[in-house]
């Protein structure tokens, strides 16, 4: 095994290599990326775990992230700073924009209250517009206390000195979280059954850095015990991409991988395929023009014996009470495996159905549109357009009346 540290000329020029091969990763004689014997270890396993299935606990009641419909108001330079007293003092949004007709207002836009850990490990609390005309709404971020506070009919606002505007969100309702129901819980649950949360894939508190761990061409011949302290060396290695066309990460998870499934260790496996397929990785910068060449790999899923499709609905559904480790799936990503798969009917009734459910929150049947359109975007010829449009207008008709008109237009 040797430790290899690239420059980036090399990185660059291999990475492009692989791309232009049209084949990211070395197949097998099965058309997989993992080999006969590879398989039929994870098999075993697998079938394990489907008996394991049954004794996991699935009472576990998951809600909706916490949502409500406010206003997003905009003021830029002259009065920011008296409006900004008037906000302070709670001013009526009647009042404040008859004294401030100049301030723009979008009205009955999804809001989430989302905790977070920053870069100091401090709770903090963001206000995110969940914005479906604009690549990107508005975001304000505040202390922990803000989370429990009664913001119906209040104003959370942010002052921006440097170009003289404020930001300003307006709640007529108070924040709510709904449960899901139990049919979307139990996903939830054989999501986690299967991951196992309590693991993770790369070892705790690790450097950062660039290059990647090489496999030796005769490691299938290895022992066990050689294969185990190898992959124990490989999830101490946190591998950070130097730049859009530098593959070393996905390679490092590949290898992960590769042998967690000579030892039969499924939670270590799972994780680093699921990264594979989510594309889930550091990289100091990501160029969508390096992306199409990375490959999702959902074949090698459906060919084991799980439920791929409530493993996929269950890490994509978010909730405001996962537990640790959860698997959160790239809903991007998750849209272009899916239409690479062999159940497409399935897949689409089963997000359709998600879509329309008027018993579940809005911001998780957005989510559930949004991975309809990725799936639409990079659906094949099999499908005529005709008819991935008409799926399209129907999923939107299925939501709620107020993101129907924005929808429709795009």
């Amino acid at each position: 095994m040797k430790k290899h540290f690239l420059p980036i000329a090399i990185m660059l020029f291999t990475s492009t290599i692989v791309l232009s091969q049209n084949t990211e990763f070395k197949t097998y004689k099965n058309g997989l990326i993992y080999s006969e014997h590879a398989m039929k270890n994870l098999g075993f396993v697998v079938d394990s775990l489907n008996l394991a299935y049954e004794s996991c606990n699935f009472d576990k009641q998951f809600y909706g992230k916490q949502q409500t419909i406010g206003h997003v108001i905009s003021l830029e330079k002259g009065a920011t700073k008296m409006a900004k007293k008037d906000l302070k003092k709670n001013i009526s949004l009647t009042a404040f924009l008859k004294k401030y007709p100049q301030a723009t207002i979008k009205k009955n836009q999804l809001i989430l209250k989302l905790k977070y850990l920053d870069n100091k490990n401090k709770e903090k609390v963001a206000f995110d517009e969940f914005s479906l005309d604009t690549r990107y709404g508005l975001k304000i971020e505040k202390n922990i206390s803000f989370n429990t506070k009664d913001l119906k009919n209040k104003w959370v606002f942010q002052y921006n000195k440097w170009d003289d505007s404020l930001d300003a969100f307006y709640f007529p309702n108070e924040f709510k979280t709904t449960a899901l129901p139990k049919k979307y819980n139990t996903m939830i649950g054989y999501a986690d059954c299967l991951i196992d949360t309590t693991t993770t894939k790369l070892k705790k508190d690790l450097k950062r850095e660039y290059g990647y761990m090489e496999l030796s061409e005769d490691w299938t011949s290895y022992s066990h015990k050689k294969k185990t302290a190898l992959l124990d060396k490989f999830r101490g290695l946190r591998v950070v991409g130097s730049c859009s066309m530098d593959s070393s990460p996905r390679v490092h998870a590949l290898n992960i991988a590769l042998l967690s499934a000579e030892t039969y260790n499924w939670r270590i496996f799972f994780k680093a395929h699921l990264d594979i397929m989510n594309d889930r990785f550091d990289r100091a910068s990501d160029g969508s023009y390096a992306q199409e060449g990375r490959k999702t790999y959902i074949k090698e899923l459906e060919e084991l014996n799980i439920n791929v499709m409530d493993l996929i609905m269950g890490i994509s559904f978010q909730v405001e009470n996962p537990a640790i480790n959860h698997y959160n799936g790239n809903i991007w990503r998750i849209g272009r495996a899916l239409a690479e798969t062999k159940n497409r009917k399935k897949v689409e009734q089963r997000i359709l159905e998600v879509i329309g459910n008027k018993e579940l929150d809005d911001y998780n049947r957005l989510i559930f549109y949004f991975l309809l359109r990725s799936y639409y975007y990079n659906s094949n010829n099999n499908y005529t357009k005709e008819k991935l449009k008409q799926l399209m207008v129907t999923s939107i008709q299925l939501l709620p009346k107020q993101y129907q008109e924005v929808l429709l237009k795009k």
